[in-house]
């Protein structure tokens, strides 16, 4: 039987990413036969992928792939970032993302795309070989494609975010490609929800001021002082509150910080009575100024040709009037923005706890 030294089991490591015990293992078992060590580290792959697929793979990067006009972006998750930080793992990523951009397939919120993609050249065996030889679960969450006049992409932090950008009407030059760019950046940092107010739909627009008013009548202290004083009276003279609540009002009722002397229990009231109240008070013309001014506010910050331009000298130029001084004919057509493990649960790691059950 041959010996199986450290440099091999560290060559097949290299090779295939596989756990070091899983290496000498495989060496030992072939005699150390290195390209039959690689046979059965890779036939092992199935059953060890069927163990792992009820883990929690919530780590992991994000890759683009480019032709031309054309790109993609794809979410490949692993259980740790250690493994997004392993080169196999991300030679593996990017091969999904030239997949996906050769594919046809579009991607998005289509769940049924990632299964097709899987089934194109093999790439679901690739997958589950990946996950028998790094050891952990992974999974293709997601990709989008996007396509037009201009692509550019971004990738942040090593993978934790990547964005696609497309510009439409100004063509591909060196100006509006370095705008896109800057454009994708601040996509990155400021996380937009839409591209412009004319994409948040009525539905979603009853919902963001629906949850504004009951927010502004849960924080009494940032009321309308009409109201604010409306609620507060009733509070005391119908003995609402505790007699020491009522004599720290009394005391500090001209003081501009006088919640900080109320109980959280009259703070609570005061919010209650403001809830109960709400139908009077949507229709309050002083009210509905300060939901107003809320809700634009909220707006341009979650509606990137709103948002503050980060790169604007003024530090108040918005994204909108930053692409017209470039070219009055660039408009934004399309922007992808994925970060890793966004909306997952993620799994409380105490790898000093799992070493030690390991030991004994």
């Amino acid at each position: 039987m041959a010996d199986i030294t450290a440099s091999m089991v560290k060559e097949l490591r290299e090779m295939t990413g596989a756990g070091m015990m899983d290496c000498k293992k495989a060496l030992a078992e072939t005699d150390g036969d290195m390209d039959a060590a690689v046979e059965v580290l890779r036939k092992s792959g199935a059953a060890k992928a069927q163990k792992k697929a009820s883990r929690i793979a919530a780590e992991g990067i994000t890759r683009v792939a480019i032709d031309g006009n054309k790109a993609v972006v794809v979410e490949v998750n692993a259980e740790t970032d250690f493994v997004a930080k392993n080169e196999v793992f991300q030679e593996f990523v990017q091969s999904v993302a030239d997949q996906a951009l050769a594919s046809g397939l579009n991607g998005g919120a289509n769940g049924e795309d990632i299964d097709k993609l899987l089934d194109m050249n093999g790439l679901r065996d690739v997958l589950v070989e990946k996950t028998a030889t790094i050891g952990e679960k992974l999974s293709v969450r997601r990709f989008e494609k996007a396509e037009g006049d201009c692509v550019v992409s971004y990738i942040h932090g090593g993978g934790r975010i990547g964005v696609l950008v497309v510009g439409n009407g100004a063509g591909n030059s060196d100006a509006v490609k370095e705008a896109l760019s800057n454009i994708a950046m601040q996509i990155a940092a400021m996380s937009p929800q839409y591209l412009s107010r004319a994409d948040i739909s009525d539905e979603q627009m009853a919902k963001l001021r629906e949850i504004t008013v009951d927010s502004a009548l849960n924080d009494p202290a940032s009321l309308p002082k009409p109201i604010l004083q409306k609620l507060l009276d009733k509070a005391v003279g119908d003995k609402l509150w505790s007699d020491a609540d009522i004599a720290a009002y009394e005391e500090n009722k001209n003081n501009k910080y006088l919640f900080n002397f109320l109980s959280e229990e009259a703070k609570a009231k005061i919010a209650g009575l403001a809830l109960d109240g709400k139908d009077e008070y949507v229709n309050d013309k002083i009210f509905a100024g300060l939901v107003d001014g809320r809700i634009s506010k909220q707006v341009k910050e979650i509606c990137l040709l709103d948002q503050v331009y980060v790169k604007a000298e003024d530090g108040k130029q918005a994204v909108g009037k930053y692409l017209e001084s470039v070219s009055k004919d660039l408009k934004i057509a399309k922007m992808v923005r994925f970060e890793v493990g966004e909306g997952m649960e993620k799994k409380n790691e105490d790898f000093a706890a799992e070493v030690a059950a390991q030991l004994g």
